[in-house]
């Protein structure tokens, strides 16, 4: 096989990388089943029809061909997932009949976006989601609930930098541009959702030239984006902007709400803001939505997004209203690991070496690993019988913690981190520290700064 060529977007991680992504996804998937969220997976595949449901999205979807076979080919009609909305949504019209509603559910897998590679952005990628879907009905409290779920899975993350959660509703900016009079309130929301990537006044214009806003209308749009706040304070802005619509008032007291419910989970590195600039762009949104910002890390964008969609899925007699979230899992960790910020303590999960003292004592050396491993404790075996300061040296490089040695009267075992050497019974022994068991995650805070 001739040397491969990279290919952009399709990021892969190095063992101790991986590490770090294994404990993330292990932290989230602790955290979402401690709230009672059951794991679920969906196919790779949908068909093209409810892929392109969300918009313009052609360009992004990869489409599945069957090599050698022609275009007339049913195969061309399914394409791979881009995000598990869409999935989630055809999956429980599929398993209605079978789910327990509210349907609380956390899918973590790999989605697919034909897009243009850059920092956050990849053609391959992971991503956490959880939801909850009623029948016909869900209840406000669930838009609370699943804010409170991530903010607590985000703050599980301790080696990571800080977030921003973003909130707004929907309701409360359609009802704002309805009350102000705005003549197409989706194109007005669709150009305010752009704020983050072009400056006010240009986004003014738009409102002016593509929405049919006046230069006071698109004035007072604006104003509302500039609005946050911590606490309900928001509200009385707000109000304080001469705007009036019933639906104004019910976004206004469901993000009061949220708000006040989510407080007492802020701390230095998880901040929750209602943030009025915030509209997303998908028109199936209906009330609450969430964007994410990493402490210090803002280019990357939104990497932890979602809201609540009243009718995403329906199958002409039930509708199945939802609320969720979705972290970027790659979004954040690829570029945090690629600058060195975290990686693992280990190159191999290993936490024991068994030294080797002569090829002919090897089957000794593997009785011993296998008493090790009985109980947990993840081991592997010189692969030659160099001389001690060689094998300790291997163990170095692979990040290996302790080394065992056989000894006339039994087995040593020797910390190679702090020099410490006693004697140990492969048949019982464990480390005094628990996180010696496994690969640890490692911040380096130089880096961070």
């Amino acid at each position: 096989m001739n040397k491969p060529t990279p290919l952009s977007g399709f990021p892969e991680f190095l063992p101790s990388q991986r590490t770090v992504e294994r404990e993330v996804i292990a932290t989230l998937s602790h955290t979402f089943e401690l709230h009672g969220f059951g794991n679920i997976e969906t196919r790779a595949v949908e068909p093209m029809d409810q892929l392109l449901r969300k918009g313009d999205t052609s360009k992004e979807v990869y489409v599945l061909r069957r090599l050698q076979e022609d275009d007339s080919n049913r195969d061309k009609g399914m394409g791979l997932h881009f995000d598990l909305t869409v999935p989630f949504a055809r999956y429980v019209l599929e398993n209605a009949g079978k789910l327990e509603f509210p349907f609380r559910r956390y899918q973590i897998q790999k989605v697919w976006r034909g897009e243009r590679p850059q920092e956050g952005r990849f053609r391959e990628f992971a991503q956490a989601d959880i939801d909850i879907v009623g029948r016909d009905t869900l209840p406000f409290h669930h838009d609370v609930e699943v804010a409170r779920v991530m903010l607590e899975a985000l703050g599980r993350l301790t080696f990571l930098p800080g977030f921003t959660l973003q909130v707004n509703n929907r309701k409360l900016i359609q009802g704002f541009y309805a009350g102000l009079g705005a003549p197409d309130v989706e194109e007005t929301m669709r150009l305010i959702d752009k704020l983050d990537k072009m400056p006010a006044d240009e986004v003014g214009k738009l409102l002016v030239s593509e929405a049919g806003l006046s230069d006071e209308q698109a004035a007072k749009c604006l104003e509302l984006a500039t609005i946050t706040a911590t606490d309900d304070s928001f509200v009385e802005k707000v109000r304080a902007l001469g705007v009036e619509s019933e639906l104004l008032e019910e976004g206004l007291s469901e993000l009061a709400t949220l708000i006040t419910a989510t407080a007492p989970l802020n701390t230095d590195s998880v901040r929750v803001v209602a943030d009025l600039s915030i509209a997303r762009g998908l028109d199936y949104y209906t009330g609450t939505v969430f964007e994410t910002r990493l402490d210090g890390y803002e280019s990357l964008g939104s990497i932890c997004s979602g809201g609540r969609y009243d009718a995403l899925a329906s199958d002409g007699k039930t509708t199945y209203p939802g609320v969720g979230i979705s972290l970027g899992v790659s979004r954040v960790l690829v570029p945090l690991v690629a600058k060195g910020v975290l990686d693992g303590d280990r190159k191999v999960p290993s936490t024991v070496l068994v030294a080797v003292a002569d090829e002919e004592s090897r089957a000794e050396a593997d009785s011993a690993a296998q008493q090790l491993r009985a109980h947990n404790v993840a081991c592997e075996v010189s692969p030659n019988a160099a001389k001690f300061g060689k094998q300790i040296r291997f163990a170095e490089r692979r990040g290996i913690p302790y080394v065992l040695f056989a000894t006339e009267g039994g087995y040593e075992i020797k910390d190679i981190r702090t020099g410490d050497q006693v004697p140990a019974d492969p048949a019982t022994w464990t480390p005094q520290n628990e996180s010696d068991l496994k690969p640890q995650v490692v911040a380096n805070n130089e880096e961070k700064k």
